[in-house]
């Protein structure tokens, strides 16, 4: 799949997961560092990639997931996955006063932007995306961005939960 950054063509590497699909196990970084696999988180879950926390749709997109996680009773964890560092994560995180979507980190193994096609080539960063699982890891919803500059559809996300 090719995606576009501010209308020029980028490259993902991968495949890309559809419904129906199990999710791959996995393994990211947490804010402290600690290893976090796909396996040891528990039911529904929301994985939103995004390149960068500290640009401004990423910044808009995830602090909406936040405000409106109230909404949305039966998934245990909203997940922020960028290549961000960790403590980069952590400083966004206390600044934007995010405390229902956790951030984790695929800088070190990049295993879940292998298992989800969303890792850019030429950039070394991970596209805009919203996959949601069930409790089985068995793919409920995506939407892959073609302009990673664009937001991605809170309504349809959330009404596919």
């Amino acid at each position: 799949m090719q995606v576009k950054f501010q209308g020029n063509p980028l490259t993902l590497v991968g495949e890309q997961v559809k419904i129906g699909d199990t999710l791959a196990d996995f393994t990211v970084v947490d804010n402290d560092l600690n290893d976090i696999k796909l396996s040891d988180l528990k039911g529904k879950k929301i994985f939103l990639t995004v390149p960068s926390l500290d640009t401004p749709v990423c910044d808009t997109e995830v602090r909406i997931f936040n405000k409106r996680a109230s909404e949305i009773a039966d998934v245990q964890g909203i997940y922020a996955i960028s290549m961000d560092l960790p403590f980069a994560q952590a400083r966004w995180c206390g600044q934007a006063m995010i405390d229902k979507v956790k951030t984790l980190s695929d800088y070190k193994s990049r295993t879940f932007s292998a298992v989800t096609g969303t890792y850019i080539k030429e950039l070394g960063l991970l596209t805009r995306s919203v996959i949601i699982v069930d409790e089985n890891n068995k793919v409920i919803y995506t939407e892959y961005l073609d302009e990673i500059t664009n937001e991605p559809n809170y309504e349809r996300a959330l009404k596919n939960l």
